[in-house]
């Protein structure tokens, strides 16, 4: 197939390009490099530099590659940014996506998986979350995200379009080539690596109160590679599902304390800690039940060791560090 692929530069979308090339299939990446790395890219894709707000380049580009799917994994994503500007992640996230959507329904592109988000959900009244729980996002982050999956249905009514949303929880680790490293970096794994390397003195612990076993947030964490493979099933089983929506999760979390263990686990070295006021927009927990994709698709995480995830992000880092060429 030929695949159009949103944010291809960053973190989740350049793994799930190695692994769409590796399975035969032609990929066009398409990033504004705002926030991912060329090199991320790998060389046997087409990479075209463009921004999802330029809607007359988004138009050209589809009509004329003629793909046969699209995956779209582009967006502001940083959460606490999103409670300050939630123009920007508006902006970006669903009228830029709605560029797409149209883009596509020019096009004849009918085929649509969506990189959506655990925090369409907010704060659940039951763990763990399943894909019908009520959806009420704490923060401008997800509710873009939300805003995009609303406009998906209606799409499909006018345009044949079929689409399946991707809620992901907390994606860490890394393949041999792809790993994560973002500028500003907030995520609480790779932060860690870069204090057992020495590249930052500590961590600060964001929330210590939260009315959880050990006072620190909840999270969900699933191998960036099982991603990927969700993502080649959803593709493969595109025109059978029509219309669907995914978690993508183990249906257990960990929580930021133990994840702070457990790299110092791994790592064999000290984690310097400074504990410090909750940032906006969290919830408490955040457990992903993901017993509808294995029901409709066959799929389950592969990787369900925390330690063996982190162990392949601190392969992949100790690897770049000295180079800092990471992708993001």
């Amino acid at each position: 197939m030929k695949i159009f692929v949103t944010g291809a530069a960053g973190y989740i979308g350049s793994v799930v390009t190695e692994r769409l090339l590796a399975d035969g299939h032609s990929v066009t990446a398409y990033d504004s490099l705002r926030h991912g790395h060329r090199e991320a890219v790998p060389e046997t894709a087409t990479l075209i530099v463009g921004d999802l707000l330029d809607r007359d380049g988004l138009h050209a580009h589809l009509a004329a590659g003629r793909y046969d799917a699209v995956i779209h994994l582009a967006a502001e994503a940083l959460i606490d940014e999103s409670v300050r500007n939630p123009g920007l992640f508006f902006q970006v996230n669903m009228a830029g996506g709605l560029n797409l959507l149209d883009a596509m329904a020019a096009s004849g592109t009918r085929r649509l998986v969506f990189s959506s988000t655990a925090a369409v959900y907010g704060e659940p009244d039951e763990l763990p979350i399943r894909e019908e729980a009520p959806h009420r996002p704490v923060n401008a982050y997800g509710e873009s995200k939300l805003a995009f999956e609303r406009a998906l249905p209606w799409y499909r009514r006018a345009h044949g379009l079929s689409h399946v949303s991707l809620r992901y929880f907390n994606a860490c680790g890394a393949t041999a080539r792809c790993g994560e490293r973002h500028e500003p970096e907030t995520h609480l794994i790779p932060i860690l690596l870069d204090v057992a390397l020495g590249i930052r003195p500590s961590i600060h612990l964001f929330g210590t109160d939260y009315d959880t076993p050990d006072g620190t947030c909840i999270r969900d964490y699933v191998h960036v590679s099982d991603v990927a493979e969700a993502h080649v099933r959803c593709l493969a089983a595109m025109d059978e599902l029509g219309a669907e929506a995914f978690n993508l999760g183990h249906g257990n979390g960990y929580s930021n304390r133990q994840v702070i263990d457990a790299v110092a686990r791994v790592t064999g070295r000290p984690i310097a800690v400074l504990p410090s006021p909750r940032r906006p927009g969290d919830p408490a927990r955040l457990v992903a039940s993901s017993d509808r994709i294995h029901a409709r698709l066959g799929w389950r995480p592969a990787i369900s060791d925390l330690d063996t995830m982190i162990a392949t992000a601190w392969r992949w880092h100790l690897r770049h560090a000295a180079v800092s060429t990471g992708h993001s």
